[in-house]
Order: structure tokens, then sequence, then C-alpha cells
């Protein structure tokens, strides 16, 4: 899943994917599995070289960013889906909102996000007011997706992103099969995927069948597991890719989760 950082509505290969994420359908164990990789990731880039993992999909499209991750971290993935902020925002929209707590530290950097999406599309800013736990419309929770100047930086940012995505997930589950055609036909159109609607129906189908609504959530590098380093006057993430990737089959293929 791939979440680019186009200011205008359109998921050309020139943007670059802030938001990367690996959702997994375990059926063995029954869990929907989540995981964030941190954008700034020091890998390779086929034709590259060392470079960025958000790039990836600036220099290839989803094509290339799928590949990167698979070569780099030994996952053997087919498909994707790539949305921009106002694809997000119109999928929330779509389901709803969805329900986050939100910090009074953060309100200020959400209104600042809310006043730019809004000037864009020419609407009136639905500032956030308060903090705590309220329902966030399309253009709230993409302005809460984005906040990476309070809390732990990128590292929290991936969190939010992660709560955003878990609450979607819940709202299309809770709304059960017979109301699934109609949510694939709205959401579709602000998705670029792989995935026909046929395969994306069959898949929904599944997870509501088997009940598979339990949803772990994962990241890499994990705390400890990555240091910033600057490389040619350019910041990076460097971690032991041969560990994360050993930590991210455990996750997805296993019932525990990896330990550092």
């Amino acid at each position: 899943l791939s979440g680019v950082d186009s200011r205008e509505s359109g998921m050309d290969k020139g943007s670059r994917s802030d938001s990367i994420m690996i959702l997994s359908i375990d059926k063995e164990h029954n869990k929907l599995k989540l995981t964030s990789l941190m954008r700034d990731l020091y890998v390779s880039v086929d034709g590259h070289g060392k470079t960025k993992i958000t790039h990836a999909y600036a220099y290839g499209g989803p094509q290339l960013a799928v590949k990167t991750i698979n070569e780099n971290f030994g996952m053997n993935i087919k498909d994707y889906a790539t949305v921009d902020f106002f694809g997000l925002e119109k999928i929330i929209n779509s389901v709803g909102g969805v329900p986050i707590n939100v910090e009074k530290a953060e309100i200020p950097v959400m209104n600042s996000y809310i006043n730019e999406t809004s000037g864009i599309e020419k609407v009136t800013p639905p500032y956030i007011t308060k903090a705590g736990l309220q329902n966030l419309n399309g253009i709230q929770a993409v302005a809460y997706s984005r906040i990476r100047y309070v809390g732990n930086a990128d590292y929290e940012r991936t969190e939010r992103q992660r709560k955003v995505l878990e609450q979607v997930i819940k709202k299309v589950t809770n709304g059960g099969i017979t109301k699934l055609p109609s949510l694939i036909n709205t959401m579709l159109p602000f998705v670029e995927t792989s995935m026909s609607k046929t395969d994306i129906l069959a898949t929904g189908t599944t997870v509501l069948t088997k009940k598979i609504t339990a949803l772990q959530q994962f990241r890499l590098p994990e705390d400890g597991l990555g240091q910033g380093q600057t490389i040619n006057k350019v910041y990076y993430l460097v971690a032991d890719l041969n560990v994360a990737k050993a930590h991210l089959y455990k996750f997805i293929y296993e019932e525990e989760m990896p330990e550092n």
C-alpha cells in the first residue's frame, strides 16, 4: 500500500511514497497484519543504487516500489494499491469518517494541513477545535496521518497512518458482505491498483466469511534497530536488512511477534 505525496490530484510516477505498508491476510491464524516501512530506509533500488525506499516509487512507480520491497525484504508481493491525499480523503468519507483520539499538541499541525488541502479543494476548512476522541472526516484524518512534528517524528507518523487505516478496515468489515460491493464501487475510482474489482471482491469476501477481523501492527525498523546517518549530505535511516527481513517474515507468517 502506497500513499503518495502529490499535492495535486493524480498519482504520477514522479511522486514519492511517503507512506509504505504491507497488508497481509493470514488465513492460518485468522489475522490481518499491517506493516509500515519507514520512508527513509536506506535500501538498494534497481537501476538507482542505494537510496531512500520512498524514492523507488518516484523513479519507477508502483512496479519498482514493489520490486524494491521484494528484493530488500525477501517478499513475493504481486499486488499494490496507491492513494494520494485526495483519494484517501474520499475513501475515509465513504465509510463515514474514522474515530481518532486527537492530542492537544497535534491540533495546530493538523489545522495547518487542513488549511492547505482545503485551499487546494476550495472548500471551507473543517478545523479541529478540541482534543480527545472524535470522528474525523476525510480532510481531517489525512491531516492527522501527515503529522510528523509532534511526538517521535516519522516513527509516530507511521503509527498514526496505521491507526487511520485500521479504523477504515473496521468500518468496512463491520459493514458486512452485503455492503461490500457498493463500498468497492465507491472507493475504486480513488485508488490505483493492480487488482481487478473481481479480485478485490473475492478477497474481501474471504476476509468477511472467515471472520478475519483481528488486526496486528508492525513497523520496520523496530525501535533500536535503525539509526539515522548522513551520507553524502543526505539523511538516511540505516538498518540491518537481514535482521529486518527475518523479523518481517516471522511477523507475516508466524503467530508470535518478533523480538528485538
